[in-house]
């Protein structure tokens, strides 16, 4: 007796390849679709872009600090004890003029300074809530 008939075993033997070849072409229109063709409508010489440097905010303060620890605003020696208090008085001055803008400090540090000292400086001018405070670094020469 026969449990199965012999068309059945044959049609399980079969890959149909259809849902494949429908995925393939999906897949292919979307890649052509999403594809940006190169423009190249027309020979143009576009222009060299310029080496621009960038421009230091409006009413910059400098702290400088130099490899042995000592450290500046605008060329005048401070401590840093006293860091705090200067930053703070400078910023409350800068708010009471007509400016109304908020004091910028850019920290230039030596090359061979230690980042400790770098670090100091950084945590002094959070604790007198400087928010605008940026690092000075220097182009890399080719």
């Amino acid at each position: 007796m026969k449990k199965c008939s012999q068309s059945a075993h044959e049609s399980l033997t079969e890959l149909n390849i259809t849902p494949l070849l429908d995925l393939a072409f999906v897949l292919l229109v979307i890649f052509i679709i999403t594809t940006i063709p190169p423009v190249k409508d027309m020979d143009l010489k576009l222009p060299a872009a310029s080496k621009h440097e960038k421009d230091p905010p409006h009413l910059a303060k400098y702290i400088s600090v130099q490899a042995d620890g000592n450290v500046f605003i605008d060329r005048l020696p401070v401590k840093l004890e006293d860091l705090t208090a200067t930053l703070i008085a400078m910023r409350e001055d800068l708010l009471k003029s007509d400016n109304r803008e908020d004091l910028n400090v850019i920290i230039r540090g030596d090359g061979k300074a230690k980042y400790k000292q770098i670090r100091t400086v950084l945590d002094l001018c959070q604790q007198a809530n400087l928010v605008k405070v940026d690092l000075a670094t220097e182009a890399l020469k080719k």
